[in-house]
This record gives C-alpha cells, sequence and structure tokens, in this order.
C-alpha cells in the first residue's frame, strides 16, 4: 500500500541534521505499518520494540538518560546489533513509557548518529499531558488516512492515482464519470488502512461497515482507558453528535445539540481530548477577511468534523447500499458527507482550513485557505447545482483573484468571472491548483 508520506520519511532520513522523529496520528491509521516498510526498504535492518505492557522498557529508561546505556540496553533485549546509520530504531506505543519520549532529547543530543523514529496510539493525548516533552528536539511527521489518490493507487489505478495527485486536469477530462465512481467508493470505504485492505481483498461494502464499526468501538473503549473518568460521559458525548452536528445546514457546533443548558465550558476538555486523540478536528470561524486568518479566527465559533470519511458513514449509519442510487450518496446529511470528503484532504495535503460566517446577511463558505498574502475561498456543493448566493455576496465583498467551487461537475475555469469549477475528486489538489493563480 502506497503511501505519500515515505517520502516525507526518506527526506527525515538523509537530513544532516536529522532529529529523532515521531510519526503522529490517530489509531489504525497505518504508523506502525509505515514506519516498519520504510525501515525495511531504506536500512540495512530494523530495531523494532513495542512498549506496551513491556516492564524491561520502562526499567531501562527509568535509570538515567544515558543513550549509550540505553542502546545496549536495547540491543541486548533484541539480541542484535544496533549500528548507526544502517539501523532504524522504532519505538512503537512510546506513550506507555512516558520517559523514553523524554529521552528522544539525549539521542538529539548525544548520540545524533543513530536513527531512531517512534510512534504510538494517543501519542497526541500524551504529547500534551507530558511537560517533559523534549520541545525543539524532534522532528513530527502526521499521517493520516489514505487520501483519495492513495485509495486509487491501493486499487491498482496508479496512472490515474498519478494524475490526480499532479492535479493534471487535462489527462484527467475523458476520466471524469470514471472518477466519480471511485469517489462514491470512497466515500463508503474512507481511508483507514484496514478497511481499504478488506474492500481489495473482499470487495464486500458491507463487511467494511463491520470493520469501521470495530475501529469505532476501539475508540470508545480508549475513552473509557486513556481519558479521565471524570470527561468519558463528555468525550461520548461529543462524539456521537457529530454526525448529526454537521447535518445541520449552519454547521456551526452548537453545545445545546448535546442536551438542554450545555454550555461550551462544560465540554471544552472533551472536545481537546478528541482532537488531541486525533478522532477529530475543529474548523473555526473567521468573520473578517485578512491575512493571516489565524489572528481572526473565533476560538468560540468553530465546526466539527470526524477525522475519516468512512467512519463518519459507518457512526451515522449510512447504507453502503446508497452507491446504487445515483448521486444520493453526496446529498446524504444535506452535504455533510462532502465537506468532510474536502476537509480530511485539505489537511492531508498540510493546509489549515477556516470557514467563513456573518450572520447580517446571512453568509458563509465553506473553507479558506490562507496563501500567507492572499487567501482562496472553497465552496463545497454534494451535487451537480452549484449555485451559491453566499459565495456571490462573499466575492462582492472581498473581490478575491480566484475563487473555487468543488462540486460533481467537470472542471471548467472562469472566463470573465472570479469562480473556477472543480471537481470534487481534486480537493486535495485545489492549493497547488490555484497558489499560481493568487500569486
Amino acid at each position: 500500500m502506497y503511501r505519500e508520506k515515505m517520502a516525507k520519511l526518506i527526506e527525515w532520513k538523509n537530513k544532516e541534521s536529522r532529529k529523532p522523529l515521531i510519526l503522529d496520528g490517530p489509531r489504525q491509521v497505518g504508523k506502525t505499518w509505515l514506519l516498519k516498510k520504510f525501515g525495511a526498504e531504506h536500512y540495512q535492518s530494523v530495531a523494532y520494540i513495542n512498549m506496551e505492557n513491556n516492564p524491561t522498557m520502562v526499567e531501562l529508561f527509568a535509570q538515567d538518560y544515558d543513550v549509550r546505556r540505553i542502546i545496549k540496553g536495547l540491543s541486548i533485549y533484541l539480541e542484535q546489533e544496533i549500528i548507526p546509520g544502517e539501523t532504524l530504531i522504532i519505538l512503537d506505543e512510546i506513550q506507555e513509557v512516558p520517559k523514553a519520549l523524554t529521552a528522544l532529547k539525549y539521542f538529539n543530543e548525544n548520540a545524533h548518529e543513530y536513527h531512531i523514529a517512534v510512534a504510538g496510539s494517543l501519542l497526541g493525548i500524551s504529547l500534551h499531558e507530558n511537560a517533559s516533552f523534549p520541545v525543539g528536539k524532534v522532528e513530527t511527521i502526521k499521517l493520516h488516512p489514505l487520501s483519495f489518490a492513495e485509495f486509487l493507487r491501493a486499487t491498482g489505478k496508479e496512472s490515474l492515482a498519478e494524475a490526480v495527485s499532479a492535479g493534471d486536469i487535462e489527462t484527467l477530462r475523458p476520466f471524469h464519470e470514471a472518477l466519480v465512481e471511485e469517489l462514491k467508493y470512497y466515500m463508503v470505504v474512507g481511508g483507514m488502512p484496514e478497511v481499504v485492505m478488506d474492500y481489495l481483498e473482499n470487495g464486500n461494502l458491507l463487511n467494511t461497515r463491520n470493520i469501521q464499526g470495530q475501529i469505532l468501538g476501539d475508540y470508545e473503549r480508549d475513552f473509557s482507558k486513556h481519558a479521565p473518568l471524570n470527561e468519558v460521559p463528555k468525550i461520548r458525548e461529543v462524539y456521537n453528535i457529530l454526525p448529526k452536528e454537521l447535518a445541520k445546514e449552519n454547521k456551526k457546533f452548537l453545545f445545546s445539540m448535546i442536551k438542554s443548558g450545555a454550555r461550551a465550558k462544560e465540554y471544552e476538555n472533551a472536545m481537546l481530548w478528541l482532537e488531541d486523540a486525533g478522532i477529530a478536528r475543529r474548523v473555526k470561524r473567521v468573520e473578517t477577511v485578512k491575512v493571516p486568518l489565524s489572528i481572526y479566527a473565533d476560538n468560540d465559533a468553530f465546526k466539527f468534523y470526524a477525522s475519516d470519511v468512512g467512519l463518519l458513514g459507518a457512526k451515522a449509519g449510512l447504507n453502503p447500499a446508497v452507491l446504487l442510487e445515483g448521486d444520493e450518496l453526496f446529498l446524504e446529511f444535506k452535504g455533510a458527507m462532502a465537506e468532510q470528503f474536502v476537509l480530511q484532504e485539505l489537511v492531508a495535503a498540510g493546509y489549515v482550513p477556516y470557514y467563513y460566517h456573518k450572520d447580517k446577511p446571512a453568509r458563509e463558505v465553506d473553507f479558506l485557505l490562507d496563501f500567507g498574502h492572499t487567501i482562496l475561498p472553497i465552496e463545497v456543493k454534494s451535487g451537480e447545482k452549484t449555485y451559491s448566493a453566499s459565495l456571490g455576496s462573499y466575492i462582492r465583498e472581498y473581490s478575491p483573484e480566484v475563487a473555487v467551487k468543488l462540486s460533481m461537475n467537470p472542471y471548467r475555469e472562469h472566463q470573465t468571472g472570479t469562480v473556477d469549477y472543480v471537481p470534487l475528486y481534486l480537493a486535495g489538489q485545489v492549493g497547488d491548483l490555484y497558489t499560481q493563480k493568487v500569486d
């Protein structure tokens, strides 16, 4: 299974100023698999250790931060020689041994010749809580669910995937309908590696829902196992309301949807826990469109999205049979599935999206991307109808050089206006497509 982050790992390996690496991402997104594959393909040997329920590792890292002693201990434990520059050391589930996280500082300062990479479930929670995290002494790479282009590669459509990754509009024109069909399947399967592999092996969409249900169940068990006991009920309440929140016409998160009288302060820690775990993502609102958007973002008004479109559909009980009903899949939850897809494609591409909203007159633009000197507005439409009064109002007020409508229609560049029509399956490439236009 091809993962685009492999290139980032190779780049890390070849750096002269290489620091210890943290591969971060939500549970079951493929962190361990990717590190092992990277080690097998680019090193002479791999020294892999799972830190979970491992008292030997707890004791090894508890003594002190003498890196030479630690290396000897790892070598003895594995009965394997660890050779600088030739062996990739992988410490998995490192959150189970917090002092191992702290030790990364000393690997960076005193044993730069050793190549060490770490990963772990709910690592974001541990990093948030661990006061001795080695700030500035490590490099972090974020791993997300498979993007649509990665999904195409996994299904054997390598050439099509390359054209999508490159945003090669002219090459893709004759294959628009085929890509729309592939996108529908991706909306159901999503990008969790285990689900994708089962889909490839069995082609049974109902079974993919069963596996997605198991992953959702694992998330629920993580709430009870790793979250503070007083926060567990609140975390469940927030997570369970997510599909309903996204189904609203105005998708701003309303705490009153959880229960009558609910307040933001009461649930803020629960939402932070879901974000740190990589299970959900917050997109903040801006009412004043100026660069940098981060300065003008409203921390109290936001939309809350899932980490994966397939898991969102499973949690909402979306029957895969809607694939047989034309574009009904994209109309479910009033476009929530399409927005979820676009959000995770933008995040996987490295962007931090915001959204625009004003009450008087009421108008909203689904996503804004900040390019440092200009802003790209993006409107998402779940079908082929693309009329948007809000985007038109935004254009009249802010006069952007380019605006984008993502929909099920083929690509169409504006001739006399501002709006370009881009197919949904190119959501992850929209930033690259328009960097030149807004430069």
